[in-house]
């Protein structure tokens, strides 16, 4: 009796643990189709884009900085080439530049 049920959990519960494998190791492995990573070293004072880009970190400055492209909710400049995401983690944007 014991073997029959877990026979028949097992006909009922392995499908769905499979799928849900498989499911959770692709999403891990991302999509096919994704941007290749550039492996350039940036500076300690850059960050790597999504576009693999070195870019400018936000910086304090009581003047608008040269190549500034928003200023952020909490004062900093950002240099971001793209609007998603820029001044993220500094509460947001407060005026695009």
């Amino acid at each position: 009796m014991i073997g029959q049920t877990t026979r028949r959990v097992a006909r009922h519960i392995l499908p769905w643990a499979a799928a849900a494998f498989i499911g959770a190791s692709t999403a891990l492995a991302g999509p096919a189709s994704a941007v290749p990573v550039l492996h350039t070293a940036c500076g300690a004072s850059e960050y790597q884009n999504s576009d693999g880009a070195c870019v400018q970190r936000p910086e304090q400055s009581a003047t608008v900085p040269d190549g500034a492209t928003a200023h952020c909710k909490d004062g900093t400049y950002s240099f971001s080439q793209h609007r998603k995401g820029t001044c993220s983690g500094h509460g947001g944007v407060s005026e695009w530049l």
